[in-house]
């Protein structure tokens, strides 16, 4: 099921799941009587305390656009991992091959080619607790269990969380060691309907050390079956320049050897420890640390040429994600000055196999036969179908020190100094099996059977000021003024190339700085500094409404391109204009939050591939964009029993002028005309819910549906690759959850995407789109999934 067919097939579900959602606020509550009856049963929408300021705020006292998803919607949605809760960020979008080889963007300031190592900073920042977790290239795809909640923060952050907050910042806040004994255990089972079983264990325990410590200690080991078939496919290249492929020399390969269905399965399993100790009465120190372990086979990408939920892979597939996070936190108070001080230190490697053998068929079918020929040395020819494997070696740390004035005071200051360094050891292999034993000297000196080479390290530092001042001109009015000053420091060493490029001396550079390559043939800086600032306006009309106003700006880092002819690419920043809302009504029974937001986006960084360089991606700035739109959250407890919700986004983004790929003679090569869309994010997207709580013979119950909806996206901002991708469709998916539960233990039974709807979420290739745009692959909403959990908690 997949396109135009599918999205009618799903429109009458729409509706009619809209109409169930709707009209479950016509259960037995009188009109004219809501608001008294709702305060009679209690029925108030829950307090959230975020941290999106770095002071602990109530959501609906702090002016800023935030989304925050507490324990209670973690669990009822089943979330486990970042494509969970994404579904649930409507402001939030994502480009994804797989588990952690995902990419975030708010509000659509996203141009499609992030995620290259060797490429742009992430456009959104990703923090766990007070450390950040931004990563070069793909994000960490974090286990979700025992978390306090997860916090969405649209628009540039830059003020207050850097550099690569420039569309948004996501924050996973843990639960802390508490003083008293608490533990939890889960167990579930489930399983695709279209593919194979799975299931995960995972649980805490919170235990005090006295009265003054406390350590809690968490646990998780997950599989998740596989759904998509890698199926048999045979091709046959024309080995002759210019000859008839039913003459000429001609070399038929198939892909047997691989041949496997719901071949994409995936383990997970970790932990994470952290210890409280107070000192004393003013001062804490928490020291915390999460392992992870991720092993994913296979291929999340499918190809709707060869059918539902398939693909045909050449060669192994194959990722494995190993890292770890230390972090240290220490609280205390300097007179009635709050101090804070975080710092952390991660590592992580990730090793990546992938089939790369659609380079040569797009080769083939335009008839480039020299890069699809390779004579074996025997008088044959070596299978020309290409094979990607990559390893990177990451480290972050980061140290964070500020300070803040008493929150109770009609002026209050929060300021601090941050200094951050990360480094990516990167290598990556592209191989056809044989090549170096054949003799061919296009097999890269050194290496084993390469015929394209890389291996770079990367390193960038950031160093920042930054404060806010808050001031209450009236009680009812508060001025919030705030400014980051940084520097950035980024450089790039190490060899990228062909066979070519190291046997030229001309290309060679003098340098021993790094070892295991043929030569250097990188090695550049760029040195940077910048501010970024904003302006907000709340006005508290009443104790229940705020409106707000704010002026923000972001920045993202320039950097260095790996070809020797391509400049450093420049920063990109943003300009953000938003008004927004934050109000309670009905006695504490409604809650409605939005905002209207413009963001002109400038300097726009984009990855393309310069003319005859046979898809190597340098980093170009695209010149400007706009994004503007609106985005809200409604809760309301018309009963006690009975929780509805919904959340969603519309906007529109796209360039505010023409952007174009030159090559040496001044003739264009690819063009994206001012107007043209910003791709990956939808026009809109929309997430509703309503529960319903009861008891049954003394056992709590509950049955919930929910509603997932987005609509239509480009995939590509070049109108060339635009249209060899195609956009993606809109879709809706629906959930269903019940269960029951008594004293201390819950059973519950879940099915997501009950009708098994097959949405498109992001579109992709295996190679740069010139050359591969004619297999797009697709990344799929998954397919049905059911499952039973049962939980206990101890206290």
């Amino acid at each position: 099921m997949g396109g135009r067919r599918a999205v009618r097939s799903a429109r009458w579900r729409y509706w009619f799941i809209s109409g169930l959602l709707a009209s479950a606020s016509a259960l037995p509550v009188r009109a004219a009587t809501a608001d008294a009856d709702a305060a009679a049963q209690g029925a108030v929408v829950q307090e959230v305390i975020v941290t999106a300021t770095k002071r602990e705020q109530n959501l609906q006292k702090v002016p800023v656009a935030v989304t925050a998803l507490t324990p209670a919607i973690l669990s009822q949605h089943q979330v486990n991992s970042s494509d969970d809760y994404i579904k649930l960020l409507p402001s939030v979008s994502f480009q994804s091959f797989g588990p952690g080889q995902s990419q975030l963007y708010f509000r659509g300031l996203t141009s499609g080619g992030d995620g290259l190592h060797i490429g742009s900073e992430p456009a959104t920042g990703v923090y766990v607790d007070e450390v950040p977790l931004t990563t070069i290239g793909n994000g960490v795809d974090l286990h979700v269990y025992d978390i306090a909640r997860v916090e969405a923060l649209s628009g540039p952050q830059g003020t207050l969380f850097g550099a690569s907050s420039l569309s948004g910042t996501l924050r996973i806040i843990t639960n802390q060691p508490e003083s008293h004994f608490s533990a939890a255990v889960e167990a579930q089972a489930d399983g695709f309907t279209d593919g194979q079983p799975g299931g995960e264990v995972q649980g805490y325990v919170n235990i005090p050390l006295g009265d003054k410590a406390a350590i809690r200690l968490v646990g998780f080991d997950e599989h998740d079956g596989g759904y998509i078939d890698n199926v048999f496919k045979s091709r046959t290249f024309n080995l002759s320049p210019g000859s008839d492929p039913a003459t000429g020399d001609t070399l038929t390969e198939n892909n047997s050897k691989f041949v496997k269905n719901d071949f994409n399965d995936v383990d997970t399993y970790g932990g994470r420890a952290a210890l409280k100790v107070d000192l004393n009465d003013n001062w804490t120190i928490t020291p915390d640390v999460i392992y992870q372990h991720q092993k994913a086979e296979g291929n999340f990408l499918t190809n709707p040429k060869l059918g539902d939920l398939k693909v045909a892979d050449f060669s192994p597939d194959l990722n494995v994600d190993d890292w770890y996070l230390a972090s240290m936190t220490i609280k205390g108070k300097i007179a009635n000055w709050d101090v804070l001080y975080a710092g952390g230190y991660f590592e992580r490697s990730v090793l990546n196999r992938a089939d790369y053998s659609y380079y040569a068929v797009g080769y083939d079918n335009a008839g480039y036969t020299s890069y699809v020929t390779f004579p074996n040395g025997h008088g044959g020819f070596l299978d020309p179908d290409q094979q990607f494997n990559s390893l990177d070696g990451y480290s972050k740390q980061s140290h964070e020190f500020r300070v803040s004035s008493p929150a109770d005071q009609p002026v209050r200051f929060l300021g601090g100094v941050f200094y951050e360094r990360q480094t990516d050891l990167s290598t990556s292999n592209y191989v056809v099996p044989g090549l170096t034993a054949s003799g061919d000297p296009r097999a890269v000196p050194g290496e084993t059977d390469d015929i394209f080479y890389k291996h770079l390290n990367r390193v960038d530092r950031d160093f920042a000021l930054f404060g806010e001042l808050a001031w209450d001109i009236r009680p009812d009015l508060t001025l919030t003024l705030g400014g980051r000053y940084f520097t950035a420091d980024n450089t790039l060493l190490g060899f990228s190339g062909f066979s070519g490029d190291a046997e030229n001396a001309a290309v060679c550079l003098p340098s021993k700085a790094i070892t295991d390559v043929p030569c250097v043939n990188v090695n550049a800086e760029v040195k940077e500094n910048g501010e970024t600032h904003k302006a907000n306006l709340a006005w508290r009309v009443t104790p229940q409404v705020m409106v707000y106003a704010t002026y923000s700006t972001g920045f993202r880092p320039g950097g260095v391109n790996r070809l020797a002819l391509a400049p450093p690419y420049k920063p990109d920043t943003v300009d953000n204009y938003e008004v927004g809302w934050k109000t309670t009504w009905l006695d504490g029974s409604l809650r409605f939050n939005g905002a209207i937001f413009n963001e002109e986006w400038h300097g726009v960084q984009y990855a393309l591939s310069p003319p005859g360089f046979a898809g190597v991606t340098i980093i170009d700035n695209a010149g400007d964009a706009r994004s503007y739109g609106l985005e809200g959250d409604v809760a309301w407890r018309p009963i006690q029993a009975l929780t509805l919700a919904a959340s969603g986004t519309v906007l529109h983004a796209a360039l505010t002028q023409d952007f174009c790929n030159f090559d040496s003679n001044g003739v264009a090569t690819g063009c994206a005309p001012k107007g043209t869309r910003l791709p990956i994010q939808p026009n809109y997207k929309v997430n509703a819910s309503a529960r319903y709580e009861f008891t049954v013979h003394d056992y709590k119950s509950f049955v919930e549906g929910d509603l997932n909806a987005q609509g239509d996206s480009t995939s590509a901002l070049f109108t060339a690759d635009e249209a060899a991708l195609g956009p993606t469709d809109p879709f809706v998916t629906f959930d269903l959850s019940a269960g029951f539960g008594r004293d201390n233990w819950t059973l519950s039974v879940f099915a997501q995407n009950l009708f098994d709807d097959r949405g498109v979420l992001s579109k992709g290739t295996d190679c740069v789109v010139s050359i591969c745009g004619g297999d797009p692959l697709d990344y799929l909403t998954k397919p049905r999934f059911v499952g039973a959990k049962i939980s206990a908690k101890f206290e």
